[in-house]
């Protein structure tokens, strides 16, 4: 059963069962898929934006991320994302895999991706209500960033970790 919908996001209640053969009623929030991007700019730094979250009332450092718009693959989203919030555009975009992103209760899925090759690019504009300021680090920065707590958002300290911790 519907229990509420605006625009992609809709909230469902639904009898389901468990690998062990019970029955449960649960709620699972559908809020669409979306992309993550963390733009490399240089041989050892990166961009991170500083973008004001009404949620938690504050601003927070975090990768440029995105829903993804009907009929819009990931790579596209990626693309589109990456020059709306950072007026760049990536010469290779490099996937890093996906990961959800709150399992419990919700199928939403996250598309990770490093920008490389950066030029920029006024293709697409920000959304009006977007406040955001560039932030350039140098990888270990980055990385204490995210181990101190300086980065919070878990979107960004997953890709972060994928894009530092490349497997040869």
């Amino acid at each position: 059963m519907e229990l509420f919908r605006n625009g992609r996001l809709f909230i469902e209640r639904l009898e389901h069962t468990l690998p062990d053969g019970r029955k449960k009623e649960g709620v699972i929030v559908h809020p669409g898929d979306a992309v993550v991007v963390l733009p490399k700019c240089g041989d050892s730094c990166w961009h991170l934006i500083r973008q004001y979250r009404f949620a938690v009332g504050s601003y927070i450092l975090e990768a440029p991320a995105g829903k993804l718009e009907p009929g819009e693959s990931p790579f596209e989203t990626a693309n589109r994302e990456l020059i709306e919030e950072t007026g760049y555009q990536a010469g290779e975009m490099v996937e890093k895999g996906w990961i959800y992103t709150t399992p419990g209760f919700s199928d939403e899925k996250l598309f990770l991706f490093e920008a490389r090759d950066l030029s920029r690019s006024d293709n697409f504009e920000k959304d009006d209500d977007e406040l955001i300021e560039l932030v350039t680090l140098t990888g270990r920065e980055l990385e204490l960033m995210c181990l101190d707590g300086r980065v919070s958002d878990a979107k960004t300290i997953s890709v972060v970790y994928r894009c530092l911790r490349e497997v040869p």
